[in-house]
Parts: structure tokens; sequence; C-alpha cells
């Protein structure tokens, strides 16, 4: 036994050993632990390492040809065993996050019930709402919940709404980029019903075959779910993931001064945003309150990347939220969005963002009187131009050019997934603009040829590079809130990491490969901002907090097996 692992007491034996996925080593029990815990006849002969079962599995998974299919396996391996699973994505990071992430994980979960085997996770359905507290116990009792990960199912990864479908794939993500131990997650999925005919009339759907309920019956049971979490998990985060936008921010802004909540929908898209962005400014030595921001799409992650930049532009200068939100400039399918389209046209959510009528005199509009992208372009003159409108080629060679006349070198980022859908391909806007352009994308995509002749590498913005560590600093901290300030914190850290400050031609966000350790270095930020505002429940130093989160982080390693019949179970 090297110095380094971990002594585990053990209560179970035998079968239950094995089929328990935490304690379960398959062919990795040594021969006296086989012994101890009546494993000797339930295993072949060879003891294998760690390594050689990662290597077999491996093996095993390039066998199946669909990532479909490697999702299912890879799942099946979560259901058998944690270390194995965890050690193996771990090991090919880059090849398997895909597969049981976006965008492998949307297909999955859209043949949820035709692939459903078992059960996992907490299933809390509205139907059974007066048992909720007792479902809830049940899955609770005895254990130490840092992450509760919920989902109502109504937007789930760009695919709509899909009834029931849960959301484990978030908890992994956690536990294999911040460290989070998978013991103490909980995915929860609040079954409301679906408004999908394809679902409601499939004779072999898994979850309440109803339409989705609305109104004050989904928040009863909404908050119902959300006391439960706040009683008997008081320290956890809460992390709401695919809901619909109008619920997204509505429940967020409810929920998130009463409990530690976080929506990476809505705040981790337009974290990673901000990080690029000032990374971005880290090159043109400019100022985030000198920047004019224009967002094309302004759905959830739109609207959350618009909230994120203002908080930050509101944050890094100490402005009001007011005169901060001066600064942007937003456009939906009725173009930009400004009073004179008037109360049904502007959703409530985006409604502080509004434009006034008389800065758009004499400007040219459509025969709807709207005011469209290039318009808004040569007016403003932006020098940050986002893209999450899932509208293909929306950056045209007219809007590019037009960019670049107002500002020496334009940010462009076009966000949108999957990458047939970006508003523009990177290499055009770097030809456009004559290699004047600072570009991040929402999908990766190769390097680019600059005109004269160099390479470029273009910046993934990916969530996955900063929510596990805003989450897990949250949670090393017991911190009663996730704030503003606590996200701002993290997403600085992250843009200090990028590999553009050192060269201007590299990537502006830290390459994917490199997830878990940026993801501690985010979550040793936001630990950090938390005790420094006093929002910690931990009575730590800010010296401390690096110790004691690499201290708290799980690792997939084995350990030795000791026998208690008083042990951990």
């Amino acid at each position: 036994m090297s110095q380094t692992e971990p002594v585990f007491r053990v209560a179970l034996r035998g079968s239950a050993l094995l089929t328990d996925p935490r304690w379960n080593k398959g062919t990795a029990f040594t021969n006296e632990e086989r012994k101890v815990f009546g494993l000797t006849g339930r295993l072949p002969y060879r003891v294998n390492t760690l390594d050689e079962q990662i290597a077999r599995a491996y093996a095993q998974l390039e066998s199946h040809k669909h990532d479909l299919r490697k999702n299912t396996f890879l799942q099946s391996m979560r259901e058998q065993n944690w270390v194995l699973y965890y050690s193996l994505i771990g090991s090919h990071l880059r090849e398997l996050i895909p597969i049981i992430y976006t965008p492998t994980e949307a297909e999955a979960i859209a043949n949820y019930s035709h692939l459903f085997r078992r059960s996992e996770g907490l299933y809390m359905t509205f139907p059974d709402f007066d048992s909720m507290e007792e479902d809830f116990l049940e899955q609770v009792k005895g254990r130490d919940i840092d992450l509760v990960v919920c989902s109502d199912a109504e937007a789930i990864l760009g695919i709509g709404d899909q009834g029931v479908g849960i959301a484990t794939a978030k908890s992994a993500i956690y536990t294999l980029l911040a460290g989070m131990d998978p013991s103490k997650t909980l995915s929860v999925t609040l079954d409301v019903g679906t408004d999908n005919e394809d679902l409601l009339n499939d004779p072999l759907y898994v979850g309440w075959p109803h339409k989705r309920i609305r109104g004050e019956e989904y928040d009863q049971f909404i908050d119902k779910f959300v006391q439960l979490v706040r009683k008997y998990t008081p320290h956890s985060l809460l992390h709401f993931e695919d809901f619909g936008v109008t619920n997204a921010y509505r429940l967020l802004d409810k929920y998130r001064d009463q409990h530690a909540c976080f929506n990476d929908d809505v705040q981790g898209t337009g974290a990673v945003t901000l990080a690029c962005v000032m990374s971005a400014l880290g090159v043109t030595k400019s100022k985030l309150a000198d920047q004019r921001f224009v967002i094309y799409g302004a759905g959830s992650a739109g609207l959350g990347i618009a909230r994120q930049l203002r908080d930050g532009v509101a944050t890094t200068n100490n402005l009001s939220i007011e005169e901060a939100n001066k600064r942007f400039y937003l456009l939906d399918k009725f173009g930009l969005i400004k009073e004179s389209l008037g109360a049904e046209k502007i959703r409530d959510a985006v409604r502080e963002f509004t434009r006034p009528d008389q800065e758009w005199e004499g400007v040219p509009t459509n025969e709807k009187g709207e005011v469209g992208l290039l318009e808004v372009v040569k007016k403003v003159k932006p020098t940050v131009l986002i893209g999450c409108s899932t509208h293909a080629g929306a950056f045209t060679e007219e809007i590019i050019r037009e960019m670049a006349k107002g500002t020496d070198r334009p940010i462009i980022l076009p966000l949108s997934n999957p990458s047939r859908l970006h508003e523009v391909k990177p290499q055009d806007a770097n030809d456009w603009t004559n290699g004047k352009a600072l570009i991040a994308t929402g999908s990766p995509f190769p390097p680019i040829k600059q005109p004269n002749g160099k390479e470029y590498i273009v910046g993934e913005c990916n969530n996955a590079l900063i929510y596990p560590g805003l989450g897990f600093g949250a949670m090393i901290s017991r911190s009663r809130a996730l704030t503003d300030s606590m996200i701002v914190a993290g997403t600085q850290r992250l843009a200090e990491l990028s590999p553009a400050l050192k060269d201007p031609d590299d990537a502006l966000l830290p390459d994917f490969g490199d997830s878990p350790a940026v993801n501690l270095e985010v979550a040793i930020a936001v630990a950090e901002q938390a005790i420094e505002e006093g929002s910690a429940g931990v009575d730590w130093k800010k010296e401390e907090v690096r110790g004691k989160a690499k201290g708290k982080q799980w690792k997939p390693l084995y350990g030795q097996y000791e026998y208690d019949p008083n042990g951990e179970q």
C-alpha cells in the first residue's frame, strides 16, 4: 500500500459489496480482501491493477461504434464501479466528455424510456406531492449531501421538453472536473408532466403521462422541493438544470437568497463568456467598462451572458446596474429590443436591457419597424459581438467588416451549438477582419490561418471550464449563497489563466484538457471571495483555502479495505 492510499472501514460483504458502485473494485480486490470480505469464490483468480482495468474497459468501449452505445456502456459502468468509471473518463477526458455529456447525452435523454434499465437518483413526481418529504428522506438519510442537481426537463440540452430525464451527467461533470465526492451528490428529476406529444403517445414512456403543470400548482411543487433541500441538506449547492427560459430566471431569482443556488444555463454560460471577454481585453489592454456589447439571441443563454457581463462591468468598475446596462444591445427574433416593440414583444426578463426609441430615430427598419443586426452594428460600432441565436451564418461578411471599421481588435464570439449553427465560421471572421479579430466559439474548432501565415488558436467557450469550480468553491466554503461577486471572482481567475495573455495568437481560454486544474483554481477564488465578503460558513483564513480545497477533492482511488460491521455502507 502506498503512503497516499486511503484506508476504508467497510461494513458490506459478498454480493452486497460487489453490487455497490461506491465500494466495488471488481478484479482489483486483493487476495487478502477477497478472503476477508467473502469474495474468493465470486471473482476470477487474477488480481488486476486499476490501470489494467482501465485498459480493458477502454478496449470494450472502443468496440462500440456509435456514440449512443458508448454512452450506454459508460452509464452501465457508472452503476457498477465509480472508481473505474471516473478513472477511465479522466484518462481520456477530451474524447469521452462529449460521450457522457453534450452532445451525446441529448440523444440518450431523448431515448431515455427506451434505454431505461435501472433507476438512479431521485424521482419526485407531482402526483406524489403528499409523500415528497418521505421520498426525499429515503434518499438523503444518513448521507452528507453537498450537491443537489435538479431538472424539470423542459429544455433539455437544446432538444426541448423531454418529460422525465434524470440529470446524472451534470453530477458526473462536477466529480470529474472539480473533485466533488459522488457519494455526496444527488440527481433529482422533477416530473411535472410533459407537453411532448411523442412522449405522451409512447406506451413505453416511463414518466407521468400528463400535460405539463404550470402556474400555482407548479410553483407549489417546486417550492416544496426547495424547502426540503433547505431543511435536510442545508449546506448543499442546489443546481437548477435545463429549466425553460422563463422558469430558469424566475426560480433562480426567487431562491438564490434563501439557499446556495446555481443555474448553469443562466450563470455558467455567462461566466465563461465573461472570462473570455476579460481574456481578450487583457490582449487589447482595454477596460470592461469601455466596451460596447451587441448580443444576437436573447434566450436563456443570451440573457444569461448579458446579465453576467453586466454584473462584471458593475462589480469591477463600481457602477450601478442601470449604468452598466447602457453598454448592452440585445437582439431577438423581433430585432433590437427597444421600447416601440411594446409589452407583448418584450419579455419581463429582458426589459431592463430595452433601448430608448430616441436613440434609433432615423435608423432604417424593416416593414414592421424592427432594427436588424447590420443597422445595430453600423450605429453602435460594437467592440464585442456575441452570437447565441442558433442562426447559422447570421454574422455576414458585411456585418463583420462593418464591425472591424469601428474597433482595432473586434472580439467575436459565435457561441451557438452545435458547430453547424455557429453565426460565423472562425476562418471567415479572421479573413474579413484581416486577422485582427479575437475569436472564441461554443464548439471546438481547429486552428485557423492568419494573413501572415501564422496559426491562430480558436478558444472553446465551454461552460465546463468554470461551473464545476464555481459550485465546488461554494460547497467547500459552506457559503450561504453563490453571490454575484463570488462568480465574478471565479471568472477573473479563469481569465488570468488565458494562454492569449502570453501569446496573442493563442486561445482566449485554457485547453479543455486542463479543465480539472482550471476548475480547482476557480473554486479557490470563489471560496476566497466567500470568506472575504462574509458569506462563508467556515472559519478558514484565505491563506488556508488552497490546501483545504485540495484536501476536499475526491479522487478515483480504490484504497485498502478493512472489514468493520459498524463501518461505511
